[in-house]
């Protein structure tokens, strides 16, 4: 009479799996552990860079894409252009232009006080300003206010962000040494993110740059704000319009494609994290086929009493191999939940919106699963392959 063979239902299945597991706890929990690091690192790392994301996307919406630089370039002989000082006008009359401001190149300096050598000027430049220049770059004071058509023709000076922190000035209405005499500081700006050349510099207004500066008066940059949905339009006929005579001489840029190539430029830096989420992650596979080869090993004598008492070889396999699994699904489900977390943390600490891809978490437990498979397929196949009179001589 033969014996018959047992049949195993995917619950019971189950049970027995994590019956296994159980018995082992201590292993079991720094194996996941393994999987769980590997897991929480790739979902970490793509929704930390996905939230970094939609705070930049988020920015340039706010401020708009919708700004162009004017700036010179170069002559037919190599030598550096200038614009015409009626460019400013002309740029103004371009039907979908709504806002127009200029800055202008001088050669003085800003320091804290006359004591501080000439040379020493801190990397701050010091810039002729359009009383426009605010409102039509988007900028924001954090304290005192602009240049205006009465400040703008004496000494007074607006501090970019990062001039009024290296000169030490955080209130406006103290004064700065600035082209061998005292300017009084009138305002501070917030940073500028569409003009960070903005940020580094000291502005007088016009007048006195041309009064007491020696200034030519002529533009360096115009800033253009014009209808978002003529962008393109305008930036074609731009050249043209600043320097009729020489608009091969112009160049035309927008500020926010530089923000959107930081966007696309964190995909290389997220791609190497990536990769060492997936190191991670091998890693954790190697560590469940360890703990699954040498569970086969110490469970010889149950496998044996099984086969005896009627479990096929592919009852034993799958039970080796549901372990594998469960095993990479504890790790890959806490691992998601720790990357998760993670990102969270990190997208509140730098006030931005938490993203946490979809396609990431899933991914992850896939992968987890995946990793599950492969590394409990060999002592599945082993476990399976062990003859019960073997596996009972251990008994």
């Amino acid at each position: 009479m033969s014996t018959p063979t047992s049949r195993l239902r995917p619950s019971d299945l189950v049970g027995v799996a994590g019956a296994g597991l159980r018995t082992r706890r201590l292993r079991t929990a720094l194996s996941a552990l393994g999987i769980a690091i590997g897991i929480a690192a790739m979902v970490a790392v793509l929704g930390i860079s996905e939230s970094s994301r939609a705070d930049l996307l988020a920015q340039l919406d706010s401020l708009g894409t919708n700004l162009l630089r004017v700036t010179p370039g170069e002559t037919f002989f190599g030598a550096d252009a200038k614009l015409p000082e009626e460019s400013l006008g002309m740029l103004g009359r371009v039907g979908p232009v709504e806002q127009v401001a200029a800055t202008g190149n001088t050669d003085a300096s800003v320091r804290r006080s006359d004591l501080i050598p000439e040379a020493e000027t801190g990397g701050i430049s010091v810039l002729a300003a359009d009383p426009k220049l605010l409102g039509t770059l988007g900028g924001e004071l954090a304290d005192g206010s602009f240049l205006n058509r009465a400040t703008a023709r004496y000494p007074t000076v607006v501090l970019g962000a990062k001039a009024a922190e290296r000169l030490g000035i955080g209130r406006a209405g103290g004064q700065v040494w600035l082209g061998n005499r005292w300017f009084t500081v009138i305002g501070i700006l917030r940073p500028v993110t569409l003009a960070p050349e903005v940020d580094r510099a000291a502005m007088v207004g016009f007048p006195a740059a041309e009064a007491l500066l020696g200034s030519e008066g002529s533009p360096g940059t115009v800033y253009v704000r014009t209808d978002p949905d003529q962008v393109e339009a305008v930036r074609e006929v731009l050249p043209a319009s600043a320097n009729p005579e020489n608009p091969n001489e112009v160049r035309v840029s927008r500020p926010s494609d530089a923000l959107a190539a930081k966007a696309a430029a964190k995909t290389a830096f997220t791609s190497l994290l990536l990769g060492l989420g997936a190191v991670a992650l091998l890693v954790g596979g190697v560590g469940i086929a360890n703990v699954m080869v040498i569970s086969v090993l110490e469970r010889r004598s149950e496998i044996g009493l099984r086969r005896a008492l009627g479990a096929t070889k592919g009852n034993v396999g799958v039970q080796f191999l549901a372990e594998s699994l469960l095993l990479a699904l504890v790790g890959g489900l806490a691992g998601v939940v720790l990357g998760a977390a993670v990102t969270a943390a990190y997208a509140a600490s730098r006030s931005w919106s938490v993203v946490v891809p979809a396609p990431a978490m899933a991914g992850g437990l896939a992968a987890a699963l995946a990793i599950g498979a492969v590394a409990g397929l060999y002592p599945a196949l082993r476990a399976a392959r062990l003859a019960p009179t073997e596996a009972l001589r251990t008994v």
